[in-house]
């Protein structure tokens, strides 16, 4: 706690001094899963580096709390909560995603139709504000805060640490995958399962194509079913999670369940990065995709390693990455419309409980008959190659957004937004936003909309003003080979290696 006082008190002068010399910053975290270019950048004279911040600082085991700093990765979190036998009860897919980006971004995943978003499992959040004063931040005090800063990505506040609630782990989730044959089929299984909490810890599903699909049904739990197969993801010699659902389901009507060692499900989609991991395969031509080849290229093929390649490569400019939120009942239309326009799949599918107070976060505001229980969204995670040209690229994501706008439904803002800004505030209630930045002293830093637009004109300009090296790196396999290298530079694919998740169950 000492070198985190000293650390936090260092964050805060320099955040201090931004704030008396009135001008804008952004904050460094040393990593990031966002794909938006201002979240890659790091100019010392223009941000507060908050990299050092990446500790676990306590379990409590009476309370089932955690103090983390919001620099720790989901994997080393979890690698740390499990010696005590517990858990968060929302765990980000990827383990390079850290608790302070579960926190300021938005985070739903296959738990989130019991919990709710990631930060709706925090008790506590340190924040150093704008103007340099530390604060601590919870449902009793300073409620709006703690409530707003959820998902408005950094804009209000620099967190410093969470503390998080915990819940007991199991030694296995029994994984059941149901199959089906539309995505009218799915959104009524899910429409059932998510109404049957008491039965499920996780929910969430694959969509192949428009006629095969699975929704994906966790159980946690120390003793399976008999005579289930255990299963697990982790190693270069296991299968990818998606290309082993769709073996699961192929040719069967009826459900069918393995027993996965907790870990491996709560990071089953990091090797392969869901299913965008494929994806280099397709660049590289000639390269095959099989079995073998995935187990000898295993070190580049897991998420951290994928990001930093995507990053580095360019490639995140010719990749359609979005998360999208919808109504249950405009979904199975927006996932056909994609199909006409963009063609990708597979499609993931992840129920989702909206959060009941102002935010940022993904959001409709409808609710059940019953007038008090707010309707669930359903997350498409539609990643996949954009159309060739930059200007097709540009105008694709702009047709997304304005399917979106149609269909009521909302994005993630990890990613880019092509929207116009009083587009783009249509969807939030900016009075209440502007509100709390002026509340909190926020109005140093960037504006949510400032960090995830697009300026078209801006970057068209520097394409064309690009130097020779940027030239090169476009061309074919350049830029590939480039972020290859950047991705073994970065030396990720280490702590993959010896990450101590794994061992949690024996393997057999």
């Amino acid at each position: 706690m000492d070198e985190h006082r000293q650390e936090v008190e260092r964050i805060a002068a320099r955040v201090r001094s931004f704030y008396n010399r009135k001008e804008k910053f952004r904050i460094y975290h040393g990593s990031t899963n966002s794909t938006r270019k201002s979240a890659m950048t790091k100019d010392p004279r223009t941000v507060v580096d908050t990299s050092k911040l990446k500790h676990v600082v306590h379990v409590n085991q009476e309370t089932r709390t955690v103090m983390v700093e919001p620099n720790v990765p989901m994997d080393r979190l979890v690698e740390e909560t499990l010696k005590y036998g517990l858990v968060p009860p929302v765990v980000m897919e990827f383990p390079g995603i850290t608790v302070g980006g579960g926190y300021s971004g938005t985070s739903g995943e296959s738990s989130s139709f019991k919990h709710g978003f990631f930060d709706q499992t925090l008790k506590q959040v340190e924040m150093v504000l704008a103007d340099g004063e530390v604060i601590a931040a919870s449902a009793e005090e300073h409620g709006d805060l703690f409530r707003g800063a959820a998902g408005a990505v950094g804009t209000l506040g620099v967190t410093t640490m969470v503390e998080i609630q915990l819940r007991p782990a199991t030694k296995f989730v029994e994984t059941t995958y149901h199959p089906v044959f539309s995505m009218e089929q799915a959104v009524e299984k899910l429409r059932d399962f998510t109404a049957r909490q008491d039965e499920f810890d996780y929910i969430d599903g694959i969509m192949f194509s428009p006629t095969s699909g699975a929704i994906v049904t966790g159980r946690m739990t120390d003793h399976p079913q008999s005579g289930l197969t255990v299963q697990r993801f982790s190693a270069a010699k296991d299968p990818w999670f998606y290309l082993h659902v769709k073996d699961r389901i192929a040719g069967r009507t009826a459900p069918v369940s393995d027993a996965v060692p907790l870990p491996d499900y709560l990071f089953r989609y990091d090797r392969g990065g869901f299913w965008v991991g494929s994806e280099p395969f397709n660049y590289f031509t000639g390269m095959p995709f099989n079995p073998l080849t995935r187990w000898w290229l295993d070190d580049f093929l897991h998420t951290r390693m994928l990001y930093n390649a995507l990053q580095a490569s360019g490639q995140s400019e010719r990749m359609i990455i979005q998360d999208l939120a919808l109504p249950y009942d405009t979904a199975a239309e927006f996932v056909q419309r994609m199909d006409a326009l963009l063609g990708i799949w597979p499609l993931w599918l992840c129920p989702l409980k909206q959060s009941p107070h102002k935010t940022m976060h993904p959001h409709f505001n409808e609710y059940e008959a019953d007038g008090k229980t707010l309707k669930p969204m359903l997350n498409i995670g539609l990643w996949g190659r954009a159309p060739p040209t930059h200007a097709a690229f540009i105008q694709a994501n702009r047709a997304v957004e304005q399917t979106l706008r149609e269909l009521r439904g909302m994005k993630w803002l990890y990613a880019q937004t092509y929207s116009s800004e009083p587009q783009f505030w249509a969807d939030f209630d900016r009075a209440w936003y502007d509100d709390l930045r002026a509340k909190y002293r926020a109005t140093s830093l960037p504006t949510v909309y400032e960090k995830v637009r697009v300026d078209v004109e801006a970057e068209d300009q520097a394409r064309h003003s690009r130097g020779f090296k940027q030239r090169v790196l476009d061309v074919w396999p350049l830029s590939g080979l480039y972020g290859i290298k950047k991705a073994i530079d970065s030396g990720d694919y280490l702590g993959a290696r010896s990450s101590a998740w794994k061992d949690w169950v024996p393997r057999a």
